[in-house]
């Protein structure tokens, strides 16, 4: 830039001197109009030393100050420069920002420390898959129904195959805490333990905290099973428990008024049951699940494959 300025000084136009040093027209009119002449002052407007209130009197930054050590001092609770704001908007009718209410907490020291947030932990998202044999896929919910006698909910988890439509195992409670979760998984594994051998099936459940917790994720990892999220929003990932439970709702939940909880665990049982080995599935060439399964794990069918 100095070698540019030198042979402008001598008379050489400005453009042909920019095009052989490289300098575009902007960079050498912003020094000259920036650099040459002093450091730049900061833009904006210079601090008043006051704010307003609705009437139009002037309060000092010192007089807010106060204000806001009566706020603290007042309740003897700690307040955000956010509530702060509002309070001194509301109580003493000052047009103030809260950017000014930040910088004179700042200067009175008197802000509350940053909130650490916590680091996400990375899931394993789902990926594109397709099924053609049983325990290949498990998809795995938890769904509640509602006991008008007692007035209080109760839930239901089923572990369900994709290819076969057959729930494997199933919880049925008051609660449905991460390490019941993690149990009727176990069971569920336990019950095919047989016909999977070696082999082991990838489970795949929504982001609840059940499935989140460091019980269910503990429990796949000793029984060697691979475990995925579905992405936050697509309950159509997840599209066969859903549908699982879109039968249950109708079939099930919706018909009957339930008295006590034992009623309701015995009706759920019992439309578990039929629908494993009765009801006959479209999908699956109008047969139930036990039948379907039957004959796909004997070779008498081959499976359509099943994209997820």
């Amino acid at each position: 830039m100095k070698i540019a300025d030198k042979w402008i000084g001598c008379g050489y136009p400005v453009r042909l001197v920019l095009r052989i040093v490289g300098v575009s027209h902007a960079t050498y009119y912003w020094r000259k109009r920036h650099v040459l002449k002093g450091p730049a002052r900061r833009g904006g407007r210079p601090r008043p030393g006051f704010v307003i209130t609705r009437d139009g009197l002037p309060v000092s930054d010192d007089s807010v100050k106060d204000l806001l050590r009566s706020a603290i001092d007042g309740d003897g609770y700690p307040y955000g420069y956010h509530k702060l704001t509002h309070w001194l908007r509301r109580e003493h009718g000052l047009v103030i920002n809260k950017k000014r209410v930040y910088r004179l907490c700042q200067e009175m020291d008197i802000l509350l420390p940053r909130r650490c947030r916590q680091r996400r932990v990375t899931r394993r998202i789902s990926c594109n898959r397709e099924v053609v044999a049983v325990n290949q896929v498990w998809e795995t919910d938890v769904k509640y129904g509602y006991i008008s006698g007692e007035r209080r909910f109760f839930f239901v988890q089923v572990i369900l195959d994709v290819a076969d439509r057959m729930v494997i195992d199933y919880h049925i409670g008051l609660t449905c805490t991460a390490e019941q979760a993690a149990q009727t998984l176990a069971c569920a594994l336990e019950r095919r333990k047989d016909k999977l051998g070696e082999q082991r099936p990838v489970v795949r459940t929504d982001n609840g905290p059940q499935f989140t917790s460091k019980e269910w994720q503990a429990t796949c990892d000793r029984y060697g099973v691979e475990y995925e999220y579905i992405p936050v929003h697509t309950p159509n990932k997840n599209a066969h428990v859903e549908a699982f439970h879109a039968i249950l709702q109708d079939e099930c939940l919706a018909r009957h008024e339930f008295r006590t909880f034992a009623e309701a665990y015995m009706t759920v049982v019992a439309f578990i049951d039929y629908y494993n080995n009765r009801r006959i599935h479209g999908r699956l060439g109008y047969r139930s699940p036990t039948e379907y399964h039957v004959a796909i794990t004997r070779d008498r069918e081959i499976p359509a494959p099943i994209k997820l």
